[in-house]
């Protein structure tokens, strides 16, 4: 009666070592690299789109730009030319959500800073506010590293056709009197080709590390 129970019990062993092998294979098998979306007009909710654009399904990218930064320096798409970047709109003078989204974008550059084909992208949407000079002083104050960080400012209307006809994050074209502005908590992860590949709360702890995270898959698909 032992020996019958023995070999039961062998038989059990060599059935959970072969279970645990299968089972990491299939695993492995599933768990197979994932490319990022590439967000279209279509794929986004229809209060943060221009209804110019809103069931557009395919070619969508940031548009072209011309802007100021925080030293005074012009700043177009061409200084994001073959570069993954992350952007966000804020303005200085805000006491709610803007500073911890600042805070978790210094975590981002932080992680970057070493890294030449990420960089990072702040609009002011309060222009008549955030001027150079001011910029500059947050910049400071904020530990911004001017060659991973530009904070822009400049016209208004351009800035919030790219909020909304761009990136793809606010409700209001701004159209309205100068307190009419963006207060979106969005990032945006845009890549080489201009394409938004992912949105995060910008508040949030957990989508800053998926967001640390995607741009590491971002740089394996440019690579490949």
């Amino acid at each position: 009666m032992l020996s019958f129970f023995k070999g039961y019990k062998n038989f059990a062993i060599v059935f959970i070592i072969l279970s645990i092998i299968i089972i990491s294979v299939i695993y492995n098998t599933l768990n197979v690299y994932q490319p990022l979306p590439i967000f279209q007009p279509a794929m986004v909710s229809t209060e943060l789109v221009d209804s110019t654009i809103q069931y557009q399904k395919k070619y969508h990218k940031i548009a072209d730009f011309k802007l100021i930064n925080q030293n005074g320096k012009i700043i177009t798409q061409k200084d994001y030319q073959d570069k993954i970047y992350v952007a966000d709109f804020f303005f200085t003078t805000c006491q709610s959500i803007c500073p911890v989204m600042t805070t978790n974008m210094a975590i981002i550059q932080k992680d970057i800073m070493n890294d030449d084909d990420v960089m990072l992208l702040s609009y002011s949407v309060t222009p008549k506010i955030d001027s150079v000079a001011q910029l500059k002083r947050y910049a400071i104050e904020k530990g911004v590293n001017d060659h991973k960080w530009n904070l822009v400012t400049g016209d208004k209307k351009q800035i919030y056709e790219l909020a909304r006809k761009s990136y793809l994050v606010v409700k209001t074209d701004g159209n309205g009197d100068e307190f009419d502005m963006i207060h979106t908590e969005n990032f945006v992860l845009v890549d080489k080709k201009k394409q938004i590949r992912g949105f995060y709360d910008g508040t949030n702890s957990e989508d800053i590390a998926r967001l640390i995270k995607d741009i590491k898959i971002l740089k394996k698909e440019s690579n490949n």
